[in-house]
Protein backbone atom coordinates (compact mmCIF):
# COMPACT_ATOMS: atom_id res chain seq x y z
CA UNK A 1 0.00 0.00 0.00
CA UNK A 2 1.35 3.31 -1.16
CA UNK A 3 1.82 6.13 1.48
CA UNK A 4 -0.86 8.05 -0.31
CA UNK A 5 -3.41 5.32 -0.29
CA UNK A 6 -2.27 5.05 3.39
CA UNK A 7 -2.83 8.43 4.40
CA UNK A 8 -5.84 8.29 2.27
CA UNK A 9 -7.21 5.26 4.57
CA UNK A 10 -6.25 6.93 7.47
CA UNK A 11 -8.12 10.43 7.07
CA UNK A 12 -11.29 7.89 6.08
CA UNK A 13 -11.20 6.15 8.99
CA UNK A 14 -10.82 9.24 11.26
CA UNK A 15 -13.59 11.41 9.39
CA UNK A 16 -16.29 7.99 9.65
CA UNK A 17 -15.58 7.60 13.41
CA UNK A 18 -16.58 11.13 13.99
CA UNK A 19 -19.53 11.22 11.40
CA UNK A 20 -20.21 8.13 13.23
CA UNK A 21 -20.08 9.13 16.49
CA UNK A 22 -22.70 11.94 15.66
CA UNK A 23 -25.12 10.08 14.63
CA UNK A 24 -24.49 7.53 17.69
CA UNK A 25 -25.44 10.47 19.83
CA UNK A 26 -28.49 10.84 18.67
CA UNK A 27 -29.05 7.55 18.55
CA UNK A 28 -28.72 7.60 22.20
CA UNK A 29 -30.31 10.70 22.72
CA UNK A 30 -33.57 8.84 21.09
CA UNK A 31 -33.45 5.60 22.66
CA UNK A 32 -32.62 7.18 26.24
CA UNK A 33 -28.90 5.58 26.40
CA UNK A 34 -28.19 8.54 29.03
CA UNK A 35 -25.65 8.02 32.06
CA UNK A 36 -27.52 10.20 34.74
CA UNK A 37 -24.82 11.59 37.49
CA UNK A 38 -25.15 9.79 41.05
CA UNK A 39 -22.94 9.98 43.97
CA UNK A 40 -20.55 7.78 42.05
CA UNK A 41 -20.29 9.83 39.20
CA UNK A 42 -16.86 11.87 38.12
CA UNK A 43 -19.73 13.82 35.83
CA UNK A 44 -21.91 16.80 36.91
CA UNK A 45 -24.56 16.57 33.52
CA UNK A 46 -26.82 13.58 32.25
CA UNK A 47 -24.40 12.81 29.35
CA UNK A 48 -25.37 9.85 26.64
CA UNK A 49 -23.41 6.93 26.03
CA UNK A 50 -21.96 4.38 23.51
CA UNK A 51 -19.82 6.97 21.37
CA UNK A 52 -17.10 4.40 21.41
CA UNK A 53 -19.10 1.54 18.92
CA UNK A 54 -17.48 4.45 16.15
CA UNK A 55 -14.07 3.54 17.36
CA UNK A 56 -15.22 -0.16 16.83
CA UNK A 57 -16.77 0.16 13.27
CA UNK A 58 -14.37 2.45 11.92
CA UNK A 59 -11.15 -0.19 12.82
CA UNK A 60 -13.49 -3.36 11.96
CA UNK A 61 -13.77 -1.49 8.56
CA UNK A 62 -10.78 -0.61 8.05
CA UNK A 63 -9.19 -4.44 9.24
CA UNK A 64 -9.91 -5.94 5.96
CA UNK A 65 -8.32 -3.55 3.61
CA UNK A 66 -5.34 -3.81 5.71
CA UNK A 67 -5.31 -7.49 5.30
CA UNK A 68 -5.90 -7.24 1.45
CA UNK A 69 -3.12 -4.83 1.11
CA UNK A 70 -0.83 -7.91 3.19
CA UNK A 71 -0.04 -4.95 5.85
CA UNK A 72 -1.63 -7.31 8.54
CA UNK A 73 -1.70 -11.34 8.58
CA UNK A 74 -5.09 -13.75 8.66
CA UNK A 75 -4.37 -14.57 11.74
CA UNK A 76 -4.13 -11.08 12.65
CA UNK A 77 -7.25 -9.94 11.53
CA UNK A 78 -8.94 -12.68 13.02
CA UNK A 79 -7.47 -12.12 16.37
CA UNK A 80 -8.77 -8.40 16.38
CA UNK A 81 -11.94 -9.29 14.64
CA UNK A 82 -13.40 -12.08 16.67
CA UNK A 83 -11.61 -10.42 19.93
CA UNK A 84 -12.36 -7.12 20.04
CA UNK A 85 -16.02 -7.91 18.04
CA UNK A 86 -17.31 -10.34 20.85
CA UNK A 87 -16.17 -7.86 23.33
CA UNK A 88 -18.16 -4.85 22.12
CA UNK A 89 -21.31 -6.59 21.47
CA UNK A 90 -21.01 -7.99 24.54
CA UNK A 91 -20.49 -4.37 25.62
CA UNK A 92 -23.21 -2.61 23.40
CA UNK A 93 -25.49 -4.98 24.79
CA UNK A 94 -24.38 -3.80 28.67
CA UNK A 95 -24.84 -0.20 27.50
CA UNK A 96 -28.56 -0.78 26.66
CA UNK A 97 -28.86 -2.78 29.35
CA UNK A 98 -27.13 -4.95 32.18
CA UNK A 99 -25.29 -8.03 31.65
CA UNK A 100 -24.31 -9.59 35.04
CA UNK A 101 -20.96 -9.46 35.38
CA UNK A 102 -20.20 -13.33 35.36
CA UNK A 103 -21.68 -13.17 31.79
CA UNK A 104 -19.51 -10.68 30.68
CA UNK A 105 -16.20 -11.92 32.11
CA UNK A 106 -17.37 -15.59 30.53
CA UNK A 107 -17.49 -13.34 27.03
CA UNK A 108 -13.98 -11.12 28.04
CA UNK A 109 -11.84 -14.58 28.91
CA UNK A 110 -13.60 -16.33 25.48
CA UNK A 111 -12.28 -13.74 23.36
CA UNK A 112 -8.87 -13.60 25.17
CA UNK A 113 -8.65 -17.11 24.59
CA UNK A 114 -9.63 -16.65 21.06
CA UNK A 115 -7.14 -13.85 20.47
CA UNK A 116 -4.35 -16.02 21.88
CA UNK A 117 -5.14 -19.22 19.80
CA UNK A 118 -4.91 -17.07 16.47
CA UNK A 119 -1.93 -15.02 17.97
CA UNK A 120 0.04 -18.57 18.60
CA UNK A 121 -0.16 -17.89 22.81
CA UNK A 122 2.34 -15.36 24.28
CA UNK A 123 5.22 -14.09 22.49
CA UNK A 124 9.27 -15.82 23.19
CA UNK A 125 9.40 -12.52 25.91
CA UNK A 126 12.16 -13.42 28.21
CA UNK A 127 9.52 -12.81 31.36
CA UNK A 128 7.37 -15.21 29.68
CA UNK A 129 9.17 -18.17 28.93
CA UNK A 130 9.36 -20.23 32.40
CA UNK A 131 5.60 -19.52 31.89
CA UNK A 132 5.23 -21.49 28.50
CA UNK A 133 5.89 -24.95 30.47
CA UNK A 134 3.74 -26.90 30.93
CA UNK A 135 1.91 -24.94 27.94
CA UNK A 136 -1.42 -24.49 29.75
CA UNK A 137 0.04 -22.12 32.22
CA UNK A 138 1.24 -19.57 29.55
CA UNK A 139 -2.28 -19.74 28.37
CA UNK A 140 -3.64 -18.78 31.49
CA UNK A 141 -0.81 -15.95 32.29
CA UNK A 142 -1.89 -14.89 28.87
CA UNK A 143 -5.83 -14.41 29.04
CA UNK A 144 -5.34 -12.91 32.26
CA UNK A 145 -3.20 -10.44 30.40
CA UNK A 146 -5.79 -9.85 28.19
CA UNK A 147 -8.42 -9.68 30.43
CA UNK A 148 -6.83 -7.45 32.78
CA UNK A 149 -5.76 -4.88 29.95
CA UNK A 150 -9.48 -4.77 28.63
CA UNK A 151 -11.54 -4.39 32.24
CA UNK A 152 -8.54 -1.99 33.32
CA UNK A 153 -9.58 0.56 30.21
CA UNK A 154 -13.41 0.79 31.18
CA UNK A 155 -12.11 1.24 34.54
CA UNK A 156 -10.18 4.19 33.82
CA UNK A 157 -12.98 5.18 31.08
CA UNK A 158 -14.27 7.70 33.63
CA UNK A 159 -13.56 11.43 32.75
CA UNK A 160 -14.00 13.27 29.64
CA UNK A 161 -11.45 13.02 26.77
CA UNK A 162 -8.95 10.32 29.15
CA UNK A 163 -9.46 6.59 27.29
CA UNK A 164 -9.48 8.42 23.85
CA UNK A 165 -6.17 10.49 24.52
CA UNK A 166 -4.39 7.54 26.05
CA UNK A 167 -5.04 5.15 22.83
CA UNK A 168 -3.94 7.97 20.75
CA UNK A 169 -1.01 8.16 22.38
CA UNK A 170 -0.35 4.80 22.85
CA UNK A 171 -1.15 4.16 19.22
CA UNK A 172 0.94 7.39 17.95
CA UNK A 173 4.35 6.39 20.11
CA UNK A 174 3.37 2.36 18.51
CA UNK A 175 3.70 3.41 15.56
CA UNK A 176 6.55 5.40 15.99
CA UNK A 177 8.37 2.22 17.58
CA UNK A 178 8.11 0.30 14.04
CA UNK A 179 9.08 2.95 12.56
CA UNK A 180 12.49 3.76 14.47
CA UNK A 181 12.96 -0.15 15.22
CA UNK A 182 12.89 -1.27 11.11
CA UNK A 183 9.15 -2.50 10.63
CA UNK A 184 7.66 0.75 9.22
CA UNK A 185 4.97 -1.82 8.06
CA UNK A 186 3.89 -2.40 10.83
CA UNK A 187 3.23 1.30 11.82
CA UNK A 188 -0.08 1.22 9.97
CA UNK A 189 -2.34 -0.81 12.42
CA UNK A 190 -2.25 1.27 14.92
CA UNK A 191 -2.07 4.82 13.16
CA UNK A 192 -6.03 3.94 11.83
CA UNK A 193 -6.94 3.05 14.80
CA UNK A 194 -5.61 6.42 16.46
CA UNK A 195 -7.48 7.83 14.18
CA UNK A 196 -10.92 6.21 14.65
CA UNK A 197 -10.12 7.34 18.27
CA UNK A 198 -9.29 10.36 16.89
CA UNK A 199 -12.76 11.00 15.62
CA UNK A 200 -14.76 9.93 18.18
CA UNK A 201 -12.35 12.53 20.42
CA UNK A 202 -13.85 15.05 18.63
CA UNK A 203 -17.22 14.34 20.41
CA UNK A 204 -15.54 13.18 23.83
CA UNK A 205 -12.68 15.92 24.48
CA UNK A 206 -13.76 17.74 27.93
CA UNK A 207 -16.34 18.56 28.04
CA UNK A 208 -17.34 15.93 26.56
CA UNK A 209 -20.87 15.28 24.28
CA UNK A 210 -21.03 11.59 24.58
CA UNK A 211 -19.20 9.03 26.67
CA UNK A 212 -17.24 6.04 25.12
CA UNK A 213 -19.44 3.18 27.15
CA UNK A 214 -18.46 -0.46 27.18
CA UNK A 215 -18.50 -1.14 23.95
CA UNK A 216 -15.91 1.23 23.36
CA UNK A 217 -13.56 0.99 26.31
CA UNK A 218 -13.59 -2.54 26.01
CA UNK A 219 -12.61 -2.79 22.53
CA UNK A 220 -10.00 -0.26 23.06
CA UNK A 221 -8.70 -2.51 25.83
CA UNK A 222 -8.36 -5.84 24.14
CA UNK A 223 -7.14 -4.60 21.27
CA UNK A 224 -4.50 -2.79 22.85
CA UNK A 225 -3.41 -5.81 24.60
CA UNK A 226 -3.22 -7.58 21.28
CA UNK A 227 -1.35 -4.96 19.41
CA UNK A 228 0.93 -5.54 22.52
CA UNK A 229 1.53 -9.73 21.94
CA UNK A 230 1.63 -9.23 18.37
CA UNK A 231 4.85 -6.83 19.30
CA UNK A 232 6.03 -9.13 21.39
CA UNK A 233 6.20 -11.73 18.20
CA UNK A 234 8.47 -9.54 16.21
CA UNK A 235 10.69 -8.17 18.68
CA UNK A 236 10.47 -8.66 23.13
CA UNK A 237 11.79 -4.96 23.84
CA UNK A 238 9.02 -3.99 21.48
CA UNK A 239 6.56 -6.02 23.68
CA UNK A 240 7.70 -3.88 26.42
CA UNK A 241 7.67 -0.54 25.30
CA UNK A 242 3.94 -1.05 24.66
CA UNK A 243 4.04 -1.88 28.46
CA UNK A 244 5.53 1.54 28.98
CA UNK A 245 3.43 3.36 26.91
CA UNK A 246 0.38 2.22 28.70
CA UNK A 247 2.02 2.56 32.23
CA UNK A 248 -0.60 5.43 33.14
CA UNK A 249 -3.65 2.65 32.80
CA UNK A 250 -1.66 0.29 34.35
CA UNK A 251 -0.27 2.04 36.90
CA UNK A 252 -3.28 3.73 38.56
CA UNK A 253 -6.05 0.60 37.34
CA UNK A 254 -3.74 -1.85 39.16
CA UNK A 255 -3.30 -0.17 42.36
CA UNK A 256 -6.97 0.96 42.71
CA UNK A 257 -7.94 -2.63 42.40
CA UNK A 258 -5.22 -3.58 45.20
CA UNK A 259 -6.31 -1.29 47.92
CA UNK A 260 -10.05 -1.78 47.24
CA UNK A 261 -9.37 -5.77 47.08
CA UNK A 262 -7.69 -5.28 50.57
CA UNK A 263 -10.30 -3.36 51.95
CA UNK A 264 -12.73 -6.40 50.67
CA UNK A 265 -14.86 -4.03 48.52
CA UNK A 266 -16.92 -5.32 45.28
CA UNK A 267 -14.77 -5.35 42.80
CA UNK A 268 -17.68 -4.69 40.26
CA UNK A 269 -18.89 -2.19 42.11
CA UNK A 270 -19.41 1.81 40.93
CA UNK A 271 -16.72 3.94 42.95
CA UNK A 272 -14.65 7.54 41.97
CA UNK A 273 -11.52 6.11 43.89
CA UNK A 274 -8.92 5.90 41.23
CA UNK A 275 -6.01 8.11 41.16
CA UNK A 276 -7.44 10.48 38.03
CA UNK A 277 -10.69 10.53 39.80
CA UNK A 278 -9.43 12.24 43.20
CA UNK A 279 -7.14 14.37 40.69
CA UNK A 280 -10.32 15.76 38.94
CA UNK A 281 -12.00 16.49 41.79
CA UNK A 282 -8.32 18.02 43.08
CA UNK A 283 -8.11 20.17 40.13
CA UNK A 284 -11.68 20.97 39.62
CA UNK A 285 -12.48 19.51 36.19
CA UNK A 286 -11.68 16.85 33.44
CA UNK A 287 -9.28 19.01 31.34
CA UNK A 288 -6.17 19.37 33.21
CA UNK A 289 -6.36 15.35 34.03
CA UNK A 290 -6.82 14.66 30.55
CA UNK A 291 -3.93 16.99 29.31
CA UNK A 292 -1.58 15.62 32.19
CA UNK A 293 -2.22 12.08 31.31
CA UNK A 294 -1.19 13.72 27.62
CA UNK A 295 2.17 15.31 28.58
CA UNK A 296 3.18 12.26 30.74
CA UNK A 297 2.52 9.61 28.01
CA UNK A 298 4.51 11.97 24.99
CA UNK A 299 7.06 13.62 27.37
CA UNK A 300 7.88 10.99 29.53
CA UNK A 301 6.44 7.15 28.82
CA UNK A 302 6.94 7.74 24.84
CA UNK A 303 10.95 8.77 25.17
CA UNK A 304 11.60 6.29 27.50
CA UNK A 305 9.93 3.00 25.03
CA UNK A 306 11.73 4.10 22.02
CA UNK A 307 14.55 3.90 23.97
CA UNK A 308 13.65 0.72 25.03
CA UNK A 309 11.99 -0.70 21.58
CA UNK A 310 14.77 0.48 19.94
CA UNK A 311 17.31 -1.49 22.04
CA UNK A 312 19.53 1.25 23.66
CA UNK A 313 18.26 0.58 27.23
CA UNK A 314 17.39 -2.61 29.07
CA UNK A 315 13.53 -3.66 29.28
CA UNK A 316 14.47 -4.61 32.74
CA UNK A 317 15.70 -0.88 33.74
CA UNK A 318 13.37 1.00 31.27
CA UNK A 319 10.16 -0.29 32.48
CA UNK A 320 11.02 0.28 36.37
CA UNK A 321 12.32 3.84 35.26
CA UNK A 322 9.16 4.65 33.45
CA UNK A 323 7.02 3.66 36.41
CA UNK A 324 8.69 4.81 39.27
CA UNK A 325 7.27 8.50 38.38
CA UNK A 326 3.66 6.89 37.69
CA UNK A 327 3.77 4.79 41.22
CA UNK A 328 4.13 8.26 43.06
CA UNK A 329 2.02 9.99 41.50
CA UNK A 330 -0.76 7.25 42.44
CA UNK A 331 0.36 7.46 45.43
CA UNK A 332 0.01 11.36 45.60
CA UNK A 333 -3.49 10.96 44.08
CA UNK A 334 -4.73 8.15 46.46
CA UNK A 335 -5.39 5.75 44.10
CA UNK A 336 -7.97 3.62 45.13
CA UNK A 337 -8.44 5.43 48.53
CA UNK A 338 -12.15 5.92 49.19
CA UNK A 339 -13.50 9.30 48.95
CA UNK A 340 -13.69 11.60 51.78
CA UNK A 341 -16.83 12.27 53.14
Amino acid sequence: MGVLAQLGLIFAVGTLSAALTGLLRRYALARGIIDVPNARSSHALPTPRGGGVAIVLGTALALPALWAAEVIAPAQLWALLGAGGAVAVVGFADDHGHIAARWRLLAHFSAAVWALAWLGGLPPVPFFTALQMPGWVGAVFGALYLVWMLNLYNFMDGIDGIAGVEAVCACLGGAALYLLSGHPALSLLPLVLAAAVAGFLCWNFPPAKIFMGDAGSGFLGITLGVLSLQAGWVSPQLFWAWVILLGVFVTDATMTLLRRLLRGEKLYQAHRSHAYQHAARHFGGHRPVTLAVAAINLLWLLPLALWVGTGKMAAIAGVPIAYAPLLLLAFRFRAGAAEAG
